[in-house]
């Protein structure tokens, strides 16, 4: 593809599917591709007498929907740049999203604006709604609001456009997001069109949709993963999209499931973990069956019926399941594994736009997250201890042009020969498979000088009894556990429960590994929007 951009795969896909639905909202409105190019042009006229020119920001807070797609199209490829931003950031952390990026103007839903006041910002021009494009603020006297009841426009046929200040390039930015650290504020991530297309063009070879299949979307689209993967890919495939719109809890993903028969799913770990404790483990700790499991003629059979309900839950009609955003609970991946069940594990960050490594479900590997995608090359920044295990160093189409404003995170996430420092530990196996073990940041130095993953070990102490979830840190040289109960933190026999899970714990570690002590930790951690602990309000500052 020629200079390619996002402005291409989404023409492309509005002259060619124009009677197909596009986008839909869960239980609600549903438009066709032609119709969704109709809007774009009206959204184009809209920044045009508004006098938006390239390149300037236009910021993007709510839920998923069909209105938050189309405003994200129509900025892209109007050629100004896109901030979406995760609506679960704090209210001051939205106000610094939109004055850091310099947003000039902001569509979101009246919930949400009751939530910042914008007054004081002296950039951004206006407000509009999310539910109808309507004016709901304005910072600027000269804004003027969409012609709702306008003539009809449609899309421009091949070589035409509408009110758009210049040609798009490959090169310009198409959108900043910004990252939900564990530590500090949220860093803007600049990815260009190219970055984008990449993965688009990536996804559109290698991940199996077809024009008119239904796709469920469930993961914030203000987040890489959920996207590029369940709204750029299907967009630019002709696909159906239904944005669920709501808190994505097991009970509401397996009834729309149900009711939309995806043809493909793309999740995180914490969603399949749930439906796997709720709808699998009940049925796999009755005694008979786990004897039966391990009969060579009868475990086959029952395997098979457990795959088939699985798939049962997630629609049964989806080819693969696609598995990204943090490691997968190594006991159910294992056991997906056992009953031959279509998922897979990648890899991606937001400075890549997403994708780094993937492998379809038939050739993945256990416990590793794919190979490498086209475009990208990679390399293990080894350290002296063990050389086959280090920072895993990426470079490509797919990464960042950098952090907005912030030159000195730049030059420290991307070396001069233009590798990006990732931060993750992990190591390539001969096949050319990539494995991952942890943060680099997170990383524990034994007094011996071995190295100690402490994601790894919470993932085996997230599996036993009465532990909701865990964080591992090193305390004055012996390891400690805090641990959130999945109960009543004052319950009398948890201390009991939680020393035997420390002695079951330390039995499957190494001796420089073993678990010192584990305490009690009366409430959730506290987390970014895109729910990792935010270790550092937890570790002692020196880590020690």
């Amino acid at each position: 593809m020629h200079d390619p951009t996002l402005l291409t795969c989404i023409e492309k896909s509005l002259h060619a599917h124009s009677n197909h639905p596009a986008l839909s909202n869960y239980n609600g409105m549903t438009l066709t591709y032609g119709e969704v190019g109709a809007i774009l042009t009206r959204l184009h006229r809209l920044f045009d007498k508004n006098s938006i020119r390239k390149g300037q920001k236009i910021a993007l807070l709510g839920k998923n929907s069909a209105h938050w797609a189309m405003v994200y199209l129509a900025t892209v490829t109007y050629g100004a740049v896109i901030v979406p931003i995760l609506p679960d950031f704090r209210p001051e952390e939205i106000k610094q999203i939109i004055a850091h990026s310099e947003g000039i103007l902001l569509f979101t839903t009246p919930g949400h604006l009751k939530e910042i006041d914008l007054s004081d910002e002296k950039g951004i021009r206006g407000v509009f709604s999310l539910t109808d494009f309507s004016l709901m603020t304005a910072l600027d006297d000269t804004l003027l609001e969409m012609d709702l009841d306008g003539p009809h426009a449609k899309w421009p046929a091949d070589g035409d456009r509408y009110e758009t200040p210049g040609p798009v390039h490959s090169s310009d930015t198409a959108a900043l997001v910004y990252t939900s650290g564990t530590t500090g504020l949220p860093k803007g991530v600049i990815l260009s069109h190219k970055s984008l297309a990449a993965n688009v063009a990536y996804g559109m070879e290698n991940l199996a949709l077809k024009a008119g299949e239904p796709i469920v979307s469930f993961l914030p689209l203000a987040h890489a993963f959920g996207c590029a993967f369940e709204f750029l890919l299907p967009f630019s495939m002709g696909a159906h999209i239904t944005f669920l719109g709501k808190l994505p809890s097991p009970r509401i993903l397996v009834k729309a499931f149900a009711e939309l028969q995806p043809k493909q799913i793309l999740t995180v770990p914490l969603v399949i973990e749930k439906i796997y404790q709720s709808h699998i483990e009940p049925v796999i700790r009755r005694r008979s069956i786990r004897l039966l499991m391990d009969l060579p003629l009868f475990g086959r059979i029952i395997r098979g019926k457990i795959r088939k309900k699985l798939m049962g839950v997630f629609g049964g009609q989806f080819r693969q399941i696609i598995i990204g955003g943090a490691a997968l609970d190594k006991t159910v991946e294992i056991f997906l594994k056992k009953i031959n069940f279509p998922f897979t594990v990648g890899y991606g960050l937001s400075e890549c736009g997403p994708l780094v490594s993937y492998a379809h479900w038939k050739t993945h590997k256990l416990f590793s997250v794919g190979r490498l995608v086209d475009n990208m090359a990679i390399k293990i920044l080894p350290d002296n201890k063990n050389p086959t295990v280090g920072e895993i160093l990426v470079r490509g189409t797919h990464v960042m042009d950098g952090y907005y404003k912030n030159p000195g995170a730049t030059a420290k996430a991307i070396d001069p020969e233009g590798w990006f420092h990732t931060g993750d530990l992990g190591q390539i196996g001969h096949d050319g498979d990539i494995y991952i073990r942890g943060r680099s940041k997170n990383m524990i130095l034994s007094s011996s000088g071995q190295n100690i993953y402490p994601e790894e070990i919470e993932t085996k102490l997230n599996h036993l009894p009465r532990v909701k979830e865990s964080l591992v840190f090193r305390e004055n040289k012996r390891l400690v556990a805090l641990v959130c109960p999945d109960t009543d933190s004052t319950a009398p026999d948890l201390p009991d429960i939680m020393r035997k899970n420390r002695l079951q714990l330390n039995k499957h570690l190494p001796a420089y590994c073993a678990i010192a002590e584990i305490r009690i930790h009366p409430a959730e951690f506290d987390k970014t929007p895109t729910k990792k602990i935010r270790r550092v309000l937890y570790t002692p500052p020196s880590g020690d």
